[in-house]
């Protein structure tokens, strides 16, 4: 894959921040097992959405296991960063980084889907701590973003807004409208990740409802856009800084990934969008996640 970064010259200095292979590696370990945990959740509840928690994995991994500012024992602290999970039905791997945060007992991740439970289907701020927005219909997370944004700068707050956004919802007027609301008022607090795997429930987004030009689409709206690996922890961490630096306008991060990364049978197939593995697919899943060999 070719990555740009296509606001590396706003850097100040003109140089990347060193990462090192200790951190990197620590957070691709992180990352898979965030995607055991997810799958694990996914076939024990029988239900889930497997494609889009594997594609997502390092970004959230590298959020919450290096980047946000947060405080587990301090849910509501008043300066942490905010997360919002858009995406909301890739639920599991974000309850996944947050008990393994220390948000709340990882025991409780067996609880997930159940009626008394606080874990749903979709998160929800007044049930989970650490949940920063309720989900349901796609396609709101920027906006409501944009409204947090605008707030933090009413109230001369310094806590940044990260939000982690489908492509497929990206087809939602919606979307949109919140980009209007975060370029009118240059909300730079703002920074959308797009988990751009290309696949959604019917099949590729490229063929049910094209996204492309996707980068101009935002620059139309005046973002500042950076495109990346999205499985690349290096490139993550980068993005983010980059998008730090930026004071004048909101920021987007279109991170390329695969659905379903990490298991070859799930890789880029519309139907693990929303399907949960039966014993066999799972043990094999499983198997390929730990670097295991069959037999």
């Amino acid at each position: 894959m070719n990555t740009i970064i296509l606001s590396f010259d706003k850097i100040e200095g003109g140089s990347m921040k060193h990462y090192s292979k200790k951190l990197i590696a620590r957070l691709n370990d992180n990352a898979n097992q965030l995607r055991i945990d997810a799958l694990r959740m996914i076939y024990e509840r029988g239900a889930g959405h497997p494609g889009g928690c594997l594609s997502c994995s390092e970004i959230i991994s590298a959020l919450y296991f290096h980047y946000l500012k947060i405080d587990p024992q301090r849910p509501h602290w008043e300066d942490r960063d905010r997360f919002i999970l858009s995406k909301g039905h890739a639920s599991a791997i974000l309850y996944a980084a947050l008990a393994r945060r220390g948000f709340f007992d990882i025991k409780e991740l067996q609880t997930w889907g159940h009626p008394n439970s606080r874990l749903q289907g979709h998160p929800d701020r007044l049930r989970t701590p650490g949940i920063e927005m309720t989900t349901g219909t796609l396609g709101q997370g920027l906006s409501i973003a944009s409204g947090i944004g605008l707030a933090a700068r009413l109230l001369q707050q310094k806590w940044r807004i990260y939000i982690l956004m489908g492509d497929g919802e990206c087809q939602s007027g919606i979307v949109w409208e919140g980009a209007m609301m975060a370029s009118k008022y240059c909300l730079s607090n703002i920074t959308a990740i797009i988990d751009y795997n290309d696949v959604q429930l019917d099949g590729f987004c490229h063929e049910i409802m094209p996204l492309e030009p996707f980068i101009k689409k935002w620059q139309s709206f005046n973002f500042e856009v950076v495109e990346i690996d999205g499985h690349s922890v290096k490139e993550i961490l980068q993005a983010l800084d980059v998008t730090k630096e930026i004071h004048d306008r909101p920021s987007v991060i279109i991170a390329h990934t695969i659905k379903g990364k990490g298991v070859s049978f799930m890789e880029n197939e519309a139907k693990w969008h929303g399907l949960a593995p039966d014993d066999e697919q799972y043990r094999q899943a499983i198997t390929e996640l730990k670097g295991e060999k069959n037999g």
